[in-house]
């Protein structure tokens, strides 16, 4: 019998809360078993696994041993150590050996999830003579005497470059460019899917600033746009803004703006379902790091004028002096317009919207209950949130959160695919806020009145319009505001 060990994953301490976490197919097994060819012995092993609270789906016949039946099923776990408990139980069960686990998301990864293809044939002298030498230098000629034939001749065209220092990765931490590599091939994958768009992952083995912004400098000529993914707060926020200054390609930090862009998409179709303008809200921002800094920008652009954040320390505020860097003091003077200093639950008093981008257990579901009329709460720490939707219940009118297994999940692949695409089309110099706020727009505008309630505030993930509309949206976003340098009616033929 050989059992492969499944790897130990790396949670943090909120974790522990296991009543909170479903079994999830980001956990999920195959099992491979030897089952003794009696009756009524599948449905043991069936009712096990459900005792153990794990979620079967399929079952298939592997093959037949003497008096053996060998199957592979597959089940969902809460997590690494559910899955082991799952397997000592079954290990247990007379009349069944565990022959075999895998763990299906390890299987995904191995060798990487993305590759290159060539998208002309070479299998002849003459496809090799036109795709490399000579008749390649006639190509290199034409960029060379017109740079802007680049977008029309190589792969710049529709290329992005998701660039990582694997310092902020989900909720790990700074764990390096190598463990960050599976999240930006991910990342490459949902801008195909759902952008068409060629991502290259590109981890630098560098947390220097100067050398990270050097370095997208460097590779920049072979790139339309540059999706900067997993850098820590506050160096983030510098090396966006340098690179957008130094670069005449678009520059998105997907952690900052992916995440606002969706938020206000999201507020925009719950103001409509609980009736109220935005400019009278009055918002609480849990964590004021990247996401929190971007999102509170991209709604006060969009009209809110009352925002208190709050981070580890309490409320941010105008004069606070203590862990405080520059971004958190412009967050200071140009939020909390009456100074507050209490606690967060104090804060919420009166609120119309809460919003989290913290840690789990930020706040207790009872708090919820002093906010105005028809509260909003999104709480999007993943995997588990500031407060769990069974627990707000009693006391929203709309609940959002990160999570796919909960309705309303606030996600950046509805965002950032149909930015970069829209970008892209149009030759965009920079994504500015006026495309930004018209992604969150189209995204919002995905969902129909007729369908929008208080579960459905936000299109799923794989609605195939969203990408499509915000491209469109962003791309005439970018002509109006003269950052284009291709328009519609231009000649633009796939090639």
């Amino acid at each position: 019998m050989s059992t492969t060990k499944m790897p130990a994953t790396n949670s943090n301490s909120d974790l522990s809360a296991e009543k909170n976490l479903k079994p999830s197919a980001s956990h999920s097994l195959t099992l491979r078993v030897k089952i003794t060819n009696t009756p009524g012995m599948l449905g043991k092993l069936t009712s096990l696994i459900g005792e153990v609270g794990g979620d079967i789906g399929a079952i298939d016949i592997h093959g037949f041993e003497n008096d053996a039946i060998i199957r592979d099923i597959t089940v969902k776990v809460r997590d690494s150590e559910h899955g082991e408990r799952l397997v000592i139980a079954l290990k247990k069960l007379e009349g069944v050996e565990v022959v075999n686990v895998s763990d299906r998301t390890f299987l995904m990864h191995l060798g990487g999830k993305i590759r290159v293809t060539n998208k002309v044939p070479l299998s002849t002298r003459d496809d090799l003579s036109m795709a490399y030498t000579p008749g390649v230098a006639r190509v290199c000629m034409a960029i060379h005497n017109e740079p802007e034939n680049a977008y029309k001749l190589t792969i710049k065209r529709n290329t992005v470059a998701v660039v990582s220092d694997g310092t902020a990765v989900l909720g790990l931490g700074n764990i390096g460019p190598e463990a960050a590599m599976p999240v930006m091939e991910g990342k490459a994958m949902l801008f195909k899917e759902f952008g068409k768009i060629d991502a290259f992952p590109i981890c630098l083995a560098t947390q220097d600033t100067e050398e990270i912004i050097k370095t997208c400098k460097h590779i920049a000529p072979g790139f339309g746009g540059i999706n900067l993914e997993d850098i820590s707060a506050p160096r983030c926020f510098e090396i966006e803004a340098r690179l957008k200054e130094e670069l005449d390609i678009p520059v998105f930090h997907d952690d900052q703006h992916g995440t606002a862009v969706v938020v206000l998409a999201a507020l925009i179709n719950s103001l409509k379902i609980v009736k109220k303008e935005i400019g009278a809200l009055k918002v609480i921002v849990s964590g004021v790091g990247a996401a929190g800094v971007a999102c509170s920008k991209i709604l006060m652009n969009a009209g809110v004028q009352n925002i208190i954040g709050f981070d580890r320390m309490g409320a941010i505020y105008k004069g606070r002096g203590e862990h405080m860097n520059y971004m958190k003091d412009w967050f200071a003077e140009h939020t909390n317009p009456t100074v507050f200093k209490g606690t967060i639950e104090e804060a919420l008093e009166g609120a119309d919207l809460f919003l989290g981008l913290s840690g789990p257990g930020t706040i207790q579901a009872e708090s919820l209950s002093k906010m105005a009329k028809d509260p909003i709460v999104f709480a999007m720490a993943n995997p588990v949130p500031e407060v769990m939707p069974e627990e707000a219940a009693p006391y929203v009118r709309i609940m959002a959160t990160g999570r796919s297994d909960y309705p309303n999940q606030i996600n950046n692949v509805l965002c950032f695919p149909g930015i970069f695409r829209g970008a892209l089309d149009c030759h965009a110099r920079d994504i500015n806020e006026v495309m930004k706020l018209a992604a969150a727009y189209a995204i919002a505008a995905s969902v129909q009145d007729s369908e929008l309630n208080e579960d459905y505030i936000i299109p799923g993930v794989f609605n195939p319009q969203v990408a499509q509309k915000v491209a469109e949206a962003v791309a005439q976003a970018a002509q109006k505001t003269g950052v284009a340098r291709r328009y519609k009616n231009d000649d633009f033929q796939e090639q």
